[in-house]
């Protein structure tokens, strides 16, 4: 997955509590956001599974369609 900085465009290192950016040497929060509504998911972890659900209408989301934001901490 690859996620780009905010700020100055380049892609982001992942890190265990989100996400860094060398250029702008930021730290960055990832947010879990529904692909057809773009609101943010619940996260749902059960049995070490991590699942997201939609509340507005559109259910359990596979991991691999949820859109990852970076937001500023």
């Amino acid at each position: 997955m690859e996620i780009k900085c905010p700020v100055c465009e380049q892609l982001l290192q992942q890190t265990d509590s989100g996400a860094h950016c060398e250029r702008c040497q930021q730290e960055f929060h990832l947010e879990a956001r529904c692909p057809d509504c773009h609101k943010l998911l619940e996260v749902l972890k059960a049995c070490g599974a991590v699942d997201y659900f939609c509340q507005n209408g559109h259910g359990l989301i596979s991991k691999k369609r949820v859109e990852f934001v970076p937001v500023a901490d």
